[in-house]
């Protein structure tokens, strides 16, 4: 075998084994995650229950109390009450449209914060047992 003919095939060898564990590293990384978006501030009492107590405009409804706390400079989290964990979120526009609800997120995980993939709604709210 030539020596140009060893490198091509070591070449392609190490391109194949690169690509090879590059693919399953990706795919491990990708997790599903679920929970309520919130706003930073209701998810510190992992509830919104104070919050709706003190601000009436509120009006008992978790999606008015994440969006206005939002307003008022929160910033949108997933709440997961069944670790009890408030993950950041990567990207507040791809959250806006479920905020107070119940979602499956497919992300990648990085120092808490998840970097959003895919978010559908999901999952029925605590303590309802639907």
């Amino acid at each position: 075998m030539s020596v140009k003919a060893l490198n091509t095939s070591l070449f392609s060898l190490l391109i194949a084994c690169c690509l090879g564990l590059a693919q399953p590293s990706q795919a491990q990384q990708l997790q599903t995650f679920s929970g309520e978006i919130m706003d930073d501030l209701c998810a510190k009492d992992k509830s919104h229950q104070s919050m709706m107590e003190q601000m009436k405009s509120m009006s008992n409804d978790p999606v008015t109390c994440t969006k206005k706390c939002v307003e008022l400079g929160a910033h949108y989290v997933l709440y997961d009450s069944k670790k009890d964990v408030v993950y950041k979120l990567d990207n507040p526009d791809k959250a806006e449209p479920f905020a107070g609800k119940q979602v499956r997120i497919q992300g990648t995980l990085q120092k808490n914060k998840i970097k959003i993939a895919s978010i559908e709604a999901g999952g029925s709210p605590p303590g309802t047992g639907k």
